[in-house]
């Protein structure tokens, strides 16, 4: 997992770490990667940085990097939703969250909302009313807890910082969870993300109704507990994917998967009608079919930026299949 030299770790990271730390100088990984992108003073959700692009100086790029038309096919899709549900789409705010910069998907591309309003990392979830809550690679970059499969049983996998150096250190888990099958293989790898299904909660919390649409990329409960053997956690830098988890705290992207059946039942017992999780590229075929069809006859002429961005965005082999969509309703009071 690597290993990251004190002298080149923040200090103000440093003492947030020891203050996580118990006795014997241990924090979850869980609670490495809260401090990590979410610290106020050094996480990199916090930075002042673009971290969104293909600038020089970026770590990644979402389809929100492809111009304005990832936000009309999104468009068209939950105005198309509405309107299958006989409503009025000037009376939702369509609220974006985890928005870069205060930027929404939605600046450049003409509405019917009654207001467009960009969430942006720590502010105020507090929701009220009509609301198209909408969200991309949100859920994918909360913190979540790792652990791995021994002979004993499982242990959870933590850091430790000794001898000037953060390293990856494991401790045992007591008693038995449910969310730690014990028919597992020796060296398997579960990584729980109970911080996304935790924030689902949050923004279901009553006070509104509406839609719900998260983009993101995750896997059911079989698929983590039978075909993720390394588990699902990765580190980006300079768009360059890492296993490497430890080094440039503060200074590169940490994801993990999320768990589309906890997503699902977060927002069920929230008082959703959560429906079939499509990937992307089915969700927009599916939903946003007239959009695509003027797209694709307006840039007939050649391989334009917007056309090209279109590709990217279905795509099996871009983000087309990469991506999952995860729609819901919940019907006003």
């Amino acid at each position: 997992m690597g290993s990251s030299p004190s002298s080149s770790l923040h200090p103000t990271f440093v003492a947030a770490f020891r203050s996580a730390a118990d006795e014997n100088g241990f924090i979850t990984f869980e609670d490495f990667m809260a401090i990590a992108l979410y610290h106020p003073g050094v996480g990199y959700y916090r930075r002042d940085k673009d971290r969104v692009g293909q600038r020089p100086g970026t770590d990644f790029f979402t389809a929100s990097s492809l111009g304005p038309v990832f936000g009309e096919l999104v468009l068209a899709a939950v105005l198309g939703d509405l309107e299958q549900r006989g409503q009025d789409p000037a009376r939702f705010t369509f609220v974006e969250i985890g928005a870069e910069s205060g930027r929404s998907i939605l600046d450049k591309v003409p509405h019917p909302f009654a207001a467009i309003r960009p969430i942006a990392v720590a502010q105020s979830l507090d929701l009220q009313g009509p609301n198209v809550v909408f969200s991309n690679e949100l859920f994918d970059a909360q913190p979540c807890a790792r652990f791995v499969r021994s002979a004993d049983g499982w242990n959870e996998i933590g850091v430790k910082l000794e001898a000037d150096q953060l390293t990856e250190t494991h401790r045992t888990v007591g008693a038995p969870s449910p969310d730690l099958p014990s028919n597992l293989p020796v060296g398997y790898h579960l990584d729980l993300p109970r911080r996304a299904a935790a924030l689902t909660r949050t923004i279901a919390k009553p006070g509104w109704f509406g839609s719900f649409y998260a983009f993101d990329y995750g896997k059911s409960w079989a698929e983590l507990t039978q075909a993720c053997p390394q588990g699902t956690v990765r580190a980006y830098r300079s768009h360059q994917q890492s296993h490497d988890l430890l080094s440039f705290p503060g200074e590169q992207d940490l994801t993990c998967h999320v768990c589309w059946d906890w997503i699902s039942r977060a927002l069920t017992e929230s008082g959703f009608e959560t429906h079939s999780i499509l990937s992307q590229e089915a969700f927009f075929v599916k939903k946003a079919a007239n959009a695509l069809a003027e797209i694709m006859a307006a840039e007939a002429g050649g391989m334009t930026p917007r056309k090209a961005g279109l590709l990217q965005l279905l795509h099996p082999s871009a983000l087309g299949q990469k991506f999952q969509v995860l729609t819901a309703w919940r019907k006003e009071s």
